[in-house]
Parts: C-alpha cells; structure tokens; sequence
C-alpha cells in the first residue's frame, strides 16, 4: 500500500471507540482470570474470536489478497498475524507476574513512540516532524502523570527486569505489527482480519498447552466472559484495528494507546467505584493536548471538511 494515509471523522470515531473498547478489557479480563490462566484466557479469546470472523469470511467467499501476490507477502502476513495477538498476549501474561500494572501500562503507551520513528522511514506519508514528535511525547507524559508512582516502582521480585523487557517487547510487536500490516499490498479487511486471528490462534493454543498444562474447565459464567472477550475486544476490535491502520495509518492507529489507561481509570471508577486520581485532570488536559499537537493537520483538515 503506497497511497497518503486518509484521516476522516469515521477515523476519530474508530480510535475512539477501540481506546474505550481496550480501557475496558481490563476489568473484564479480570474476571475471567478467577476462572482461567492467562495464557488459556489468551488462547480462549483467540481462537473463539477465530472461529466466528472465519464463518463470517467464509460468507464473503474467503476472499484476501485483491491482486497475485508474492512469497514475501505471505510471510509478512504470517508475521503479523504472530505479533498483533499471539505473541505479545504471551508476553504480556508472563511479564505482569513481575512488575506493577502501571508499568505495564506505561508500556503499552510507548507503542506510540516506537511508532513513530519506524513509520517515519518505512511508511509512504508517515514523516516524523518536530510538532508530531512532540505532541506524542506530550501525550506519553500525560499517561505517566495519570499512572503515578506506580508507573515505574520496582516490585522487588528477582525476575522484574524481564519482565519488564517482557511488556516493553510486547509494545514493539503491537508496533512493527501495524507498520508491516500498513505495508501489505491491496486486501480484504475481514480475509486480514481473520488469517491474523487464526495465526495467532494456532500459535497461543499449544504454547498455553506447554506452558500451563491441559486447560481448568471453567465454569458457566467464564465461559460468557470469554465469548464476550472474543467478541468484543478481540474480534471486532481486530477488525476496526486493521481498518484503521490500513486507512489511517499506523500513526494514527498508535493514539489508541494514549486513551486506554484513561478509559480503564475512568470506567473502574463508574463501574467498581474507584476513586478517581488527582492526576486525573492534568493528564487529560495533557494527552489531548498532545493528540491535538500531532494530529494538527488531520484536524484542520476535518474542521474545514476538507
């Protein structure tokens, strides 16, 4: 794909609603781990998620690539199915035994900055300038301020430091994964949608059947939660994902990273009755202050409907 990335109204409303989608997974996800272990819950989700876009692609005749393709793009299609889900869900699940969950999320926020400079060389449209460059910056310390303290005290456990390259290899595999994704050559978005999912599925089922043994037998009510995992923040949102990076670009796509620790600590103080943070405020006006900085172009442009 070499055309200029195209920024739209349905875009915004896109990275929207996946920031408010992920900021909510947490909660939920913390449900299902009653019930589940992480690299199980991982491949439940997954392959649930699988199952249902393969139906669905099966109705539209299992169309993919619009075009004869070559060896490479199927292996860069492979690639990115391994590390938009699979792989970084892993490494997620194994590194938040050791570090805090705010480390954790200021990592997944550094997706942003790995962006950056990755789609600045090998993204058509995707040039790094200083205003981009530091309006992300200015989001990413709006993230940190909203975390805290928590964001980067040690835990103390002898294997942190590796878990912490863990959650920061995860944040590069989100990143690279959407760079190649941008790069592939014209493509049906649910056929890419759904071979992503199923790479990954068939990847995270025998490394869970490897690292955690044969799978607990969960009750009634994880089962529901997991279907709602597959669903919601893994099916459809991988769809809106793919859209979003193919249209938008992965730059834009990387916004989503800045919202959803905002969306966690909002909906865990509506829905479980959290105490908001101080920060709260400071680090909103800081994030939007940087989202508006980098994306100045995109919404001058949508202002003037143009």
């Amino acid at each position: 794909m070499t055309q200029q990335p195209v920024i739209t109204l349905q875009s915004w409303l896109m990275v929207g609603l996946l920031g408010f989608t992920w900021g909510g997974t947490f909660l939920v996800t913390e449900i299902a781990l009653e019930g589940l272990t992480p690299f199980w819950l991982a491949a439940g989700r997954i392959t649930f998620a699988a199952c249902l876009m393969t139906t669905i692609w099966a109705a539209g005749g299992f169309r993919l690539f619009n075009a004869p393709v070559t060896r490479a793009d199927w292996t860069a299609a492979t690639v990115i199915g391994a590390l938009s889900s699979a792989v970084p869900f892993m490494l997620l699940a194994w590194g938040q035994q050791f570090v805090t969950s705010g480390f954790a999320g200021v990592s997944m926020a550094a997706v942003a900055l790995i962006v950056l400079p990755l789609a600045h060389f090998l993204v058509p449209g995707e040039r790094l300038t200083p205003r981009k460059g530091v309006g992300f910056v200015i989001g990413f310390v709006g993230v940190c301020v909203l975390i805290g303290a928590q964001a980067f005290e040690t835990t103390g456990a002898s294997m942190e430091p590796a878990g912490r390259a863990a959650c920061l290899g995860a944040a590069g595999c989100y990143a690279v994964s959407s760079i190649l994704m941008r790069r592939l050559p014209s493509v049906d978005t649910i056929g890419l949608s759904t071979v992503l999912l199923l790479i990954g599925a068939l990847l995270v089922l025998p490394m869970a059947l490897i690292v955690e043994g044969p799978p607990p037998l969960p009750d009634t009510k994880t089962i529901l939660v997991v279907i709602a995992l597959g669903l919601i923040p893994t099916a459809a949102a991988n769809l809106l994902r793919v859209l979003v990076v193919r249209t938008a670009g992965p730059v834009f796509m990387s916004l989503t990273n800045y919202q959803v620790p905002a969306w966690s600590v909002i909906l865990g103080a509506l829905i479980l009755g959290e105490p908001l943070p101080p920060s709260l405020l400071w680090a909103m006006c800081l994030i939007l202050t940087g989202v508006g900085l980098s994306q100045y172009g995109a919404l001058t442009r949508l202002f003037r409907g143009r």
